[in-house]
């Protein structure tokens, strides 16, 4: 009977996560998207450098999502690292927004606005950005403010929980280095196990040969019937 074949060893590349799929990375593209419309409705063209900041804030929450996800197949500590960058990011334009909003002495919604329990479970609700485009074009200054930064906020703690889940992942299971070392030992075990074999299958064989010696010897010097 043929010995068990030995466990596959470990895949030193983890799985590549489609965060398109992902509620966070999906608020982000929305978030971006979002501020690219508002600076251009709401902040001049020219000559204010929070247009740029605004812009590539969001770009690099959003970006940074995708950089780490791709850079997370090889290393969670790359991917955890990145994604830290892209919450900060958000946390910034987050602060944006609340800037304008005081700047021009507009209302932060809160939980006593009419409109906060509506905005909150809107945000909630829908992560697709063709939810949110019409909104683009028609909404004013202070509604399409509250609404970035409830996706902020949102976005922010959605963020925080799977990062929170990675890094216990990371501790529980290590990362790319503690993968190849298991993959190093796998290997070693499995040349093992067929050394053992092959060892096994010679000593095998040569007592078959040398009982078929025996076996010859005997028929050789076994008398003659006369």
């Amino acid at each position: 009977m043929n010995p068990p074949k030995p466990a596959p060893p470990p895949a030193i590349l983890r799985p590549q996560v489609n965060w398109r799929n992902l509620y966070f990375y999906r608020k982000a593209d929305v978030l971006y998207q979002l501020t690219v419309a508002f600076c251009r409705r709401f902040l001049p063209k020219h000559g204010d450098r929070t247009v740029d900041q605004m812009v590539q804030a969001a770009r690099s929450g959003k970006q940074n999502i995708v950089e780490g996800f791709a850079d997370g197949v090889a290393s969670a500590e790359m991917e955890l690292k990145l994604l830290n960058v892209g919450r900060a990011s958000f946390r910034e334009l987050r602060e944006d927004y609340a800037d304008f909003l005081k700047a021009r002495a507009l209302p932060v919604w809160d939980a006593a606005h009419p409109r906060y329990a509506a905005l909150l479970d809107f945000c909630r609700t829908r992560n697709d950005l063709a939810d949110y485009a019409p909104l683009f074009d028609r909404s004013d200054a202070e509604s399409l403010a509250n609404l970035a930064l409830s996706l902020c906020h949102m976005t922010d703690r959605l963020m925080t929980a799977y990062m929170e889940k990675r890094a216990e992942d990371f501790a529980e299971n290590g990362g790319i280095r503690e993968r190849m070392t298991a993959v190093r030992l796998g290997r070693r075990q499995t040349q093992h196990e067929e050394i053992a074999a092959l060892q096994a299958e010679v000593a095998s064989l040569r007592e078959e040969n040398a009982r078929l010696k025996q076996a010859l010897q005997e028929k050789t010097q076994a008398p003659r019937p006369v």
